[in-house]
């Protein structure tokens, strides 16, 4: 066997693959949003039905610049997109999702720190649906199915979790309102909960799905802050008082002690179900020892 020539070694090592990935995806998705004067003054719809119509379309040609780069870069087939068990995988994801950020908000309630002001019109959620559907999908493909998904092949699971996990928080780090915890926080709530979603599931449909029904519960139903910005129309109009450990102050819900503890159980229990159905893969150290015992 010929050895790989230095150009092809650097095409085809992990840190190009990932950021020629971001690349794409990011320019695919950018280019597509900066289409919105034009189709607003083509369309009869409000800002916000213009908005959704725009993000869902950037959304789609994103996702497929993913799955035409892979296919070509890597000569696979893209599972991580397949059509199988993806409504399983979407309803599962968005009740999972709903549930962990219903639970974090009604331990607010208990402590007296949420109360509802008024009730929107249904089509107030718009807006924060549009946000929610953007940002879960679009990140999801950035840090689940580029940044862990290549690492994970050279430095297995835990690492690559640890890794994927340590770069989200920190990017959120630059958010309004941020904090040391705050960020800390959401490395576990997402990048651990997330990472093990994608592990257990080995798609995207799972983690997008939590991802979107966390966001949009958070945002547009309940009304509050998400990761220090503050939803400009939500289904209720609620104020949250107290205590940051418990509210999250002004970074939102997120910044709250109960929902890191919430998401890392569910991480807990993923990764205990995820070593059941022996998904987890192992560093390539290790598969090249296994191999040589062999």
């Amino acid at each position: 066997m010929k050895n790989k020539s230095i150009g092809s070694k650097i095409l085809y090592f992990p840190l190009t693959k990932i950021l020629v990935g971001i690349i794409v995806v990011s320019g695919t998705y950018g280019i597509t949003k900066n289409f919105r004067g034009g189709i607003a003054r083509l369309s009869f719809l409000s800002k916000d039905w213009n908005n959704l119509i725009v993000t869902i379309i950037s959304t789609i040609l994103a996702v497929g610049a993913y799955i035409y780069l892979y296919k070509v870069y890597e000569k696979r087939n893209i599972t991580e997109f397949s059509k199988n068990n993806i409504f399983k995988n979407l309803i599962i994801g968005a009740l999972l999702g709903a549930i962990l950020q219903s639970l974090t908000i009604l331990f607010i309630y208990i402590k007296g720190g949420y109360s509802i002001i008024s009730i929107n019109p249904l089509l107030y959620i718009i807006s924060p649906l549009t946000m929610a559907f953007a940002s879960a999908t679009f990140e999801e493909i950035l840090f689940r199915g580029i940044i862990f998904r290549i690492t994970e092949e050279k430095l297995g699971s835990y690492i690559s979790l640890l890794i994927s996990a340590i770069i989200f928080g920190l990017l959120h780090f630059t958010n309004p309102n941020s904090s040391i915890g705050s960020s800390i926080g959401l490395a576990i709530q997402a990048g651990l909960l997330l990472g093990a979603a994608y592990i257990y599931s080995r798609n995207l449909w799972f983690p997008i799905a939590i991802h979107f029904a966390w966001n949009f519960t958070q945002s547009g139903v309940f009304g509050a802050t998400i990761s220090g910005i503050k939803a400009s129309k939500s289904l209720i109009v609620s104020n949250i008082n107290g205590e940051n450990w418990y509210t999250g102050g002004q970074f939102g819900p997120e910044g709250s002690i109960q929902a890191t503890i919430f998401c890392f159980t569910a991480t807990l229990i993923l990764m205990v179900l995820c070593h059941k159905k022996r998904r987890i893969i192992k560093p390539y150290w290790k598969r090249s020892l296994l191999k040589h015992d062999k």
